[in-house]
């Protein structure tokens, strides 16, 4: 099992790191969703999302997540053969959570490719995005 850190990681590049672990085999939890950054200029990605989720419809979908972590699991599905059985079985390893939670405290995380740095780039963290569509994270941090 390998857990990553989602902490400064660009959304996209972290997908496709996740989604080229699961085929492979691994199971793979990723923590801090919540602090993953997507590129961009800040307006134009938060209405991106914003129009995504309001694309959907109640009964008839397509159904667009809110929080944080279901984002990033629905970023790597999108990089899975998903419509096929070995594709949701390879969508069933990868698991998302907000924060750290408690079974993950000693577990050693690994971290992704490097082209991550954030220092000349425009982003906004997934966080901010989630809470533009319109997630209002508990108290508690999950």
């Amino acid at each position: 099992m390998k857990t990553v850190n989602a902490e400064d990681k660009v959304l996209g590049r972290l997908a496709s790191s996740i989604a080229r672990s699961v085929k492979d085999g691994e199971e793979v939890r990723v923590v801090n969703s919540e602090k993953a950054v997507v590129s961009g200029d800040e307006a134009e990605v938060k209405d991106e999302y914003k129009t995504r989720f309001d694309r959907g419809r109640r009964d008839t979908g397509p159904y667009y997540p809110k929080r944080p972590d279901k984002i990033l699991k629905r970023t790597v599905r999108g990089m899975l053969p998903d419509h096929e059985k070995r594709g949701r079985e390879m969508h069933s390893r990868v698991k998302t959570y907000l924060g750290v939670p408690s079974e993950f405290d000693e577990v050693e995380e690994v971290d992704v490719k490097e082209g991550d740095e954030l220092q000349n780039r425009n982003y906004v963290k997934l966080g901010e995005v989630s809470r533009h569509i319109g997630w209002t994270p508990r108290g508690d941090g999950n």
